[in-house]
């Protein structure tokens, strides 16, 4: 018998967010070539969210989102690792063109 599939449901205000992967290596504005082993302190990232729970009223699925993936929950689901956190831990969210965003653009 084959194993049932189930679908994933975010409760509440929960998003679940997968994390763009980090190249090998980074370049600074200057152009100084980052190796990888290079850690950052307190280094915000960006995901794209896969799921969002009923009480989520500012994200969406396949939003890009902007957080800090310490002290964040994961979870692997079939060999990818997803983040779940509360949509309050999300610092930024890119959106197309609007009138009350910061002017900086990806």
């Amino acid at each position: 018998m084959a194993d049932p599939k189930f679908e994933i449901q975010m409760l509440h205000d929960r998003v679940m967010v997968k994390v763009e992967q980090e190249r090998e290596e980074r370049r600074s504005s200057a152009g100084i070539v980052i190796p990888a082993t290079v850690t950052m302190a307190n280094r915000l990232i960006w995901g794209e969210v896969c799921g969002v729970g009923a009480n989520a009223r500012l994200v969406k699925v396949g939003d890009k989102v902007l957080f800090n993936a310490e002290d964040q929950y994961e979870v692997e689901v079939h060999g990818q690792v997803y983040l779940v956190m509360r949509e309050r831990d999300l610092h930024a969210v890119a959106t197309p063109q609007s009138e009350q965003g910061t002017g900086l653009y990806l």
